[in-house]
């Protein structure tokens, strides 16, 4: 199982990495490969506000339809656009395959980092 040092990690399996104000979100290795083949990624749209411990989009796979719940409160300042056409892309690398970017920024949940993640996915 793939976790970046670089990441904070959610016990919903969401990953945030935090640049400057700036949030990107995904789904872990360990989400995706749970879920199997991701067939479908619902995002929302740039400007919506997300808050933390919410949902604020969802992923359906061959196996279920899972919300993505958001470590940070702030304003979707983009969409992953190759993923609503190409959802797969989150299966083939994770971390590459962020969801959104947020702006203004601040996490408002409980995360781990990579050590903690691994111990709570064992």
């Amino acid at each position: 199982m793939n976790i970046p040092e670089n990441l904070h990690y959610t016990e919903t399996h969401e990953w945030c990495l935090l640049e400057g104000g700036m949030a990107r979100i995904g789904i872990t290795d360990y989400a995706q490969n749970e879920l199997g083949d991701i067939v479908f990624v619902n995002l929302p749209e740039v400007g919506d506000e997300v808050v933390a411990g919410e949902s604020f989009a969802d992923v359906e796979s061959v196996k279920a339809v899972s919300e993505v719940v958001s470590p940070v409160n702030g304003t979707v300042a983009e969409v992953n656009e190759e993923l609503l056409d190409n959802p797969a892309l989150v299966n083939e690398g994770a971390y590459d395959a962020w969801l959104i970017r947020v702006e203004g920024a601040e996490i408002g949940m409980d995360v781990m980092d990579a050590a903690g993640y691994a111990a709570f996915c064992e």
